[in-house]
């Protein structure tokens, strides 16, 4: 008969991840004991929060992982609740004493993007919740901080309709789509407006910025509302190194505002990562484009800023009008996922892969070289 050995269990423990901070439940701290009778293992296990949603899950990927030690003949978990000074704890492990902004660190390897246009109505949020998704189709760790206050729609558009987890003052973003999202729309009751000042608006930003937990991500973008008000100014104040993707329609009235959006970055020193044109045209049977805004509008915002900035804006797509675009976002389903292969989803794939090809920058970043 195979002893087991607390060592044995407890290397099959780390091969169990928190759903939700997906780190191993023995890098945090959430095994409280282990004990061996003969070949009967229990495990005594301490959620990060009382009532945590996915407790079952942890419990039975407990048993699995430990049931499969050469000599375990059965397994018991008994689960428990983090006390306040180990939730305390926790977070400092996680985002240390002081809580910065990770993708305002100069070795931060977060490709950070803020998508804005300058007038609502041109589909921001849903080529934010669409491009989200298509990048997390191709294996990237993505996030979205829905940083339009009094219009947050990013929830239902991703179909995130879990609530964040608070632990201790750490904020877990739920997921949806294999996407962390984030909103305010998570913390006020269904149908209540947010009236607040641009002090408050700054306060939320940063929040969602330094106090949520969004592990290693390859990307993070930013819906934001639309103009160059105090959301646009914060972010570029909190998240210097952040680029800005521009949206509009083919009409010169919304593109002459968007270029607004856009020509803000002489200001604050971002970058204009390119433009995107949305409600281009619409598909014909018989494979002509009706174009019912008129056209142009993108080719001329990436022209002008082009020479306003001094350096080389492209159009990076130009998205249909696709029936199946709106569907998603309302059900919570992107079209980069529901219809990967329809026209608008193509179109948004060709971004994608532009963002997903964009290598990210190691200016800054500590090699842990030493000279001799």
């Amino acid at each position: 008969m195979t002893s087991v050995s607390q060592q044995d269990v407890r290397q099959a423990l780390s091969h169990v991840i928190d759903p939700e901070l997906n780190r191993a439940i023995t890098d945090l701290d959430m095994v409280r004991d282990i004990t061996i009778e003969g070949d009967q293992v229990r495990v005594g296990v301490d959620l990060t929060v009382a009532g945590c949603p996915l407790q079952h899950q942890i419990k039975a990927d407990v048993i699995d992982k430990v049931s499969a030690v050469p000599g375990v003949g059965g397994v018991e978990v008994d689960l428990g609740v983090m006390s306040a000074e180990q939730r305390q704890a926790l977070t400092q492990k996680l985002q240390g004493a002081q809580r910065q902004i990770p993708f305002a660190r100069p070795d931060s390897l977060t490709k950070v993007y803020a998508i804005t246009s300058g007038k609502g109505g041109v589909g921001k949020s849903s080529i934010t919740a669409n491009l989200a998704a298509a990048l997390s189709r191709r294996g990237l760790k993505v996030g979205v901080v829905d940083a339009d206050i009094y219009g947050f729609s990013i929830p239902r558009m991703l179909g995130a309709s879990d609530e964040a987890t608070v632990i201790d003052q750490m904020i877990v973003p739920p997921e949806a789509h294999g996407v962390k999202v984030i909103s305010i729309g998570m913390f006020v009751p269904d149908g209540q407006a947010v009236v607040w000042r641009g002090p408050m608006l700054h306060r939320a930003l940063q929040q969602f910025l330094a106090d949520v937990y969004w592990g290693d991500l390859d990307v993070l973008l930013l819906d934001l509302p639309p103009g160059t008000g105090d959301v646009a100014i914060s972010i570029a104040q909190l998240l210097p190194h952040s680029d800005i993707l521009v949206v509009t329609t083919p009409q010169v009235a919304a593109a002459e505002v968007a270029e607004r959006a856009g020509s803000i970055s002489s200001q604050t020193e971002q970058h204009v990562a390119g433009v995107i044109e949305n409600m281009s045209y619409l598909p014909q049977e018989d494979g002509s484009r009706l174009e019912l805004f008129g056209s142009g509008g993108g080719q001329m915002v990436a022209d002008h800023l082009s020479t306003q900035l001094g350096y080389s804006v492209p159009l990076l797509t130009q998205i249909p009008i696709d029936i199946r675009l709106r569907e998603g976002s309302d059900q919570g389903t992107p079209v980069a996922i529901a219809a990967p292969d329809s026209p608008a989803a193509q179109a948004l794939d060709v971004v994608a892969e532009k963002l997903a090809t964009s290598k990210r920058s190691l200016s800054g970043r500590n090699l842990g070289v030493k000279p001799l």
